[in-house]
Parts: C-alpha cells; sequence; structure tokens
C-alpha cells in the first residue's frame, strides 16, 4: 500500500477556502486507496503574530514560554483540516507534536528532533484514517513543548515520512516547483523535473527559499524522496532525489540561488599568530550568530585582514563583540558593510568543468559589476556583491549559463 506524506505550508491553509481545497486534494487522494499522513503550517501570517503578541508582554520573552504561545498556530490548523475532512466523510486523526509523540532536545525556539513515535500514527492509518500531524513542533524530556524554528513543518514531514518509511514526501507550497532561478527576478526561468538533495541543499543554503536547510539535510540522510508541487495548480513539481538519473552527463549548472539579507565584516591589522582566527570567530560563535564566508588575507607586515559574512539581523551585534576583540587582539581596525548580497551558481556537473568560474567572473564583469568575496565547492561559487547589483548579477549568471532553456550538459 502507497503512503505519502503531505506537506501544506501557510498560504496554502491561509483561509477557509484554502484548507477547504486541501481537503479536497487530501480527500481525492485517501479516495485512490493511497495512506496519506498530513503535516500543516499555522495559517499564513499568524506565527508572526504570535511572536509580534509575545513580544508585547516581554522585550525579551523566555524562548520555552515563547514556544507554549507559537504552537498554537498549527494547533488551529489540524483541527481545522480534520473538521472540513470528516465534512467529506473522511475519518481523521489529528495530532499536536506532543501526541505523536515528536521527541526533541531541549533547545526552545531551534529543537531538533531526537525520536518519533509512529505507534499510534500506524494504528490510525490502519483503521483507514487520514493522520494529521501539526508540523514545527514537538516535545522534550521535561513534558515541554518545543518548536522547531522558522520553516520547521517542512522537516516535520521529512522526519515523519522517514520514520514512516513513506513512498514519498510531498511539499505542497505556493509555487509549482524547484526553478533555475526565483521566476520574480528571472522572468525566464525555467522548472526543473528534478535535482539532486546536494544540489537542492546548495540551493537552499544560498538563499532558495522553497525548502529549509535542515528538511533537505533530513531527507538526503534518511533517503526520503521529496517531491515539490503547487497547492493552487495541478502538475508533477519537481522530485529531489538521490539518484542523480541516468545521463551520462550532469547538467554543468543546475540554478542560480540568491540571498539578500547578508552582512559582512572585516578586522584590519590582525597579528598573524597561530589562533587568531578563532580569537576573532570563538566569541561570534558564542553569541549563536552563524557565520558563512570566510577570507583571510595575510599582508608583508606580518599583520592579516580577516573577512567574514553573517546575516544582516546578526550584524551589529557581530560588530560589537568584533570590536571588543580587536582591541584585545591589537587590530588596527574593525570595518563593516550591510548592503551586500550572495548569488549563488549551483551544478553537480562542475565538478568535471574547469571554466565556470572564469565563465561567471567574465559575466559579471562585463555588466560592471564588482566581485568583493568568493567561496567555492565542489558544485558551487558564491559570489558576494552590492546589493544594489544582486538582481542583475543573477540574470547575467542565469542567461551565461543557458538557463532559460533548462539547465544543460554543454
Amino acid at each position: 500500500m502507497t503512503l505519502l506524506v503531505h506537506k501544506y505550508g501557510g498560504t496554502s491553509v491561509g483561509s477557509v477556502e484554502r484548507i477547504n481545497a486541501v481537503a479536497d486534494r487530501v480527500a481525492a487522494t485517501h479516495a485512490e486507496g493511497i495512506k496519506v499522513v498530513v503535516v500543516v503550517s499555522a495559517m499564513s501570517g499568524e506565527t508572526n503574530r504570535l511572536v509580534s503578541l509575545s513580544n508585547e508582554f516581554s522585550g525579551a520573552p523566555d524562548p520555552a514560554f515563547k514556544d507554549v504561545m507559537l504552537s498554537t498556530g498549527e494547533q488551529v490548523t489540524i483541527g481545522a483540516l480534520a473538521i472540513a475532512l470528516q465534512a467529506r466523510g473522511v475519518k481523521a486523526t489529528p495530532l499536536c507534536g506532543w501526541q505523536v509523540p515528536i521527541q526533541t532536545d531541549t533547545i526552545a525556539g531551534k529543537a531538533r528532533i531526537n525520536h518519533i513515535g509512529t505507534e499510534r500514527m500506524l494504528a490510525a492509518l490502519e483503521a483507514d484514517e487520514v493522520v494529521i500531524v501539526a508540523g514545527f513542533q514537538g516535545v522534550n524530556d521535561k513534558n515541554q513543548i518545543t518548536t522547531l524554528g522558522r520553516g520547521g513543518s517542512d522537516t516535520t514531514a521529512v522526519a515523519l515520512a522517514a520514520a514512516l518509511k513513506a513512498d514519498e514526501c510531498q511539499i505542497y507550497t505556493d509555487v509549482d516547483g524547484v526553478y533555475t532561478s526565483d521566476p520574480r527576478v528571472v522572468t525566464d526561468a525555467c522548472r526543473l523535473d528534478r535535482i539532486t538533495f546536494e544540489e537542492m541543499l546548495e540551493l537552499a543554503s544560498q538563499g532558495s527559499k522553497v525548502l529549509q536547510i535542515r528538511s533537505v539535510e533530513f531527507a538526503g540522510k534518511y533517503k526520503v524522496p521529496l517531491r515539490v508541487l503547487s497547492s493552487f495548480s495541478d502538475g508533477p513539481g519537481t522530485l529531489i532525489t538521490l539518484d542523480e538519473g541516468e545521463d551520462m552527463e550532469q547538467p554543468v549548472v543546475s540554478g542560480i540561488a540568491f540571498n539578500r539579507d547578508e552582512a559582512k565584516l572585516t578586522v584590519r591589522g590582525v597579528p598573524d599568530v597561530p589562533g587568531a582566527a578563532y580569537k576573532i570567530l570563538g566569541p561570534v560563535g558564542e553569541a549563536n550568530i552563524e557565520v558563512d564566508m570566510i577570507v583571510q588575507n595575510v599582508g608583508a607586515d606580518n599583520t592579516t585582514d580577516f573577512t567574514f559574512t553573517v546575516h544582516r539581523a546578526d550584524f551589529e551585534k557581530a560588530r560589537d563583540i568584533l570590536t571588543r576583540t580587536a582591541e584585545a587582539l591589537g587590530a588596527k581596525s574593525v570595518g563593516g558593510d550591510d548592503r551586500i548580497a550572495k548569488v549563488s551558481v549551483v551544478g553537480v556537473g562542475m565538478r568535471s568543468h574547469s571554466n565556470i568560474a572564469s565563465r561567471a567572473f567574465k559575466a559579471l564583469g562585463e555588466e560592471g559589476i564588482n566581485i568583493l568575496m568568493i567561496s567555492t565547492s565542489e558544485i558551487k561559487i558564491s559570489l558576494v556583491v552590492e546589493e544594489k547589483y544582486l538582481e542583475l548579477a543573477v540574470r547575467a549568471l542565469h542567461s551565461t549559463f543557458g538557463l532559460q532553456d533548462g539547465p544543460t550538459t554543454e
């Protein structure tokens, strides 16, 4: 018997009309004899409303108490969908994270899943019921409600698919698949029929908003086939899989991702001694600030300039930490820029092609775009540019690699 996990995001359940449309889709799938587990997010805008509400009581609410508030958004949605399915003659079992249970660690607001109990879900499926699970939430070993962080419903869906050994995890969203770039920026972007976990992980980590990074990592680790589909229209979507397909040559470039929420910081004139990098980044990491690209330049005067990027929301906090660190290290100065952006070229076929970087550099040079930082991996080249040039850079790279006609093997 086929078992599918459906996941519906906030826009897909954003109104009574949309929840009824989801109920129609789920009921139709169930009628085909397919067992269905549905994971839902809070209705569109509800989590933001709850965050704002919590902040009205305190400028720094206890994360554990905040989790209790935020988890209520998904509870409303599972109840609403269960009622809608019942009206269609479909039996359903709505479950909050703690009822499954989805066992997590104790880190409030960013909890990670440790274990999923399947007994209750399997019993409901055996009774020919649709199981509806609240995404984004779980319970820790102290019996406290936890949340998985923004976008956590994707992770919930993939984790359930892995635990239940589902045939496929289908992520329904407001787009009909994964594109070669954001169609709002590149009008001739193409939908991909399939993409590897490796490529999708790079695209997600470099700014693509289609899937949450942790969900892609989870799917790759447990070999869960993922499919991105539109909840607003029918279509095959994009399959994300471990299998790279039967093509003799993989596409050189599969997509162009970008991220506007970047900022860079530079510590100049750092004494070039062992351990200097740790002394700079250690306090930043301890403040729970994630560092992305790192560049170090050693000068002739036995000092080094150390540059790295952080999320723009962490810019001021990181700069304050660096100012104190630089003084302790005897560095010359601290500088920063929170008006930068990152554009990334991604493709598994880059492993066997040596001229991708030079073509990317040439494309940006011809548009008069200066490259501020460069980072590479086997299947990715990331370039930091001034924010005002981001969309031009994305379009130039998309055109250079011929992605308007879909990925090519060249």
